[in-house]
């Protein structure tokens, strides 16, 4: 897929890019056609006007025969068949991409293999890497910034009142082997003379060769800012390569780690501080082990006094004296609640229920039952 490109040649960089002009070209210059409408951009995307390399037949002239003409036309990105309708708004993201391989099956592309080829030119374009809910952009270029030349196809449509609009789609296919990690799809790139000539030639019809993966090791990329995704962002920073923040895949155990600095200190420490703080606790340890034994062992022998004391033992616990309390009240203290009784000394008599007399027996030494419950 490419849905955004870096373009900012001008028609004659592009026609010496596409094999036109300059060494094999044969001239010095190509006919334009618009060019006044391209606006160069480091962030092309679908609706704008991108210059457009293809090759019409004309005619000649006296002999009547027609001739093959290179023509740069510059012409919007985002293809619109012929057959839409006049009074249709066009959308130009609804065929930005074609897909090599199903061309020759679809409608709005099959026609166009014949007669309707042409060539794209960028500096570079723009992917994306999914992360989750997450997108980076990457920047796709060659090494020594030269122009990319991708296949694509073009067509004309005219509107309600009668405006011609031409349109171009870029061809894709599969994924080259170093591109993988990043996207399933990429431009069709024609890589060499060869390849841009065998495109453009329309009697071949045996061009499936030609999109395949570009799989040259000069295709490189960077990392850059995911403001890019936004068409106002239009600059030398878009290509800007960034440094990506590198991604922890233990992060949970990462938050649970004990900072050194300005927080909990950490569970070991290899500084000579705090060895000297581990043989001071042992010692300590020591002692109290020491100490302990001096005191079970002074407890055994019947000593009462002991060499070593508590926080709490300088606390003296006494006994509080012992209150009898009242479990019943009269009918005069209950009239008069401030007048304490005076119990008085009280015996054992007192406290303790009484006793029954023990029964009289009879002279047989049988006790009766009268003498046993007594009389009433």
């Amino acid at each position: 897929m490419c849905g955004r490109a870096r373009c900012t040649l001008n028609p004659n960089q592009v026609a010496a890019a596409c094999g036109f002009t300059g060494d094999g070209g044969g001239r010095s210059s190509v006919r334009t056609v618009d060019a006044n409408r391209f606006q160069p951009s480091y962030n092309v995307s679908p609706g704008r006007y991108v210059p457009v390399a293809t090759v019409r037949r004309v005619n000649s002239g006296e002999n009547g025969g027609n001739e093959v003409e290179p023509v740069v036309h510059c012409m919007k990105w985002g293809l619109v068949p012929s057959f839409t309708k006049k009074n249709e708004k066009p959308d130009h993201y609804k065929m930005f991409n074609a897909r090599s391989e199903s061309i020759k099956e679809k409608a709005s592309f099959r026609r166009l293999i014949p007669a309707n080829r042409c060539l794209v030119a960028v500096e570079g374009f723009y992917e994306w890497k999914k992360d989750g809910s997450k997108k980076q952009p990457y920047y796709m270029h060659f090494k020594d910034d030269g122009p990319l030349v991708f296949a694509a196809l073009y067509d004309s449509w005219s509107n309600s009142d009668g405006e011609v609009l031409y349109t171009f789609t870029i061809l894709t296919t599969r994924c080259s082997t170093s591109l993988e990690w990043l996207h399933d799809r990429m431009p069709v790139v024609l890589g060499s003379r060869s390849c841009i000539d065998s495109w453009l030639d329309t009697s071949n019809q045996k061009f499936e060769s030609l999109l395949v993966p570009y799989e040259g090791l000069d295709l490189v990329w960077h990392p850059v800012t995911s403001e890019v995704g936004k068409t106002s962002c239009d600059g030398p920073e878009c290509i800007k390569e960034i440094q990506l923040k590198p991604t922890s895949s233990n992060s949970i155990s990462k938050f649970f780690t004990k900072k050194s600095e300005g927080g909990i200190k950490p569970e070991k420490e290899d500084s000579k501080e705090a060895d000297a703080v581990r043989i001071v606790k042992k010692e300590k340890s020591s002692d109290y082990q020491l100490t302990r034994v001096k005191i079970e062992e002074k407890s055994e022998s019947g000593d009462a006094k002991k060499e070593e004391t508590n926080d709490y033992d300088h606390v003296q616990k006494e006994t509080p004296p012992f209150e009898p309390k009242c479990f019943y009240t009269s009918e005069k203290e209950k009239q008069s609640p401030g007048v304490k009784r005076d119990f008085g000394e009280v015996s054992d008599s007192d406290i303790l229920p009484v006793k029954k007399e023990k029964a009289a027996k009879k002279g047989d030494g049988q006790v009766s039952l009268l003498s046993y419950f007594g009389k009433k």
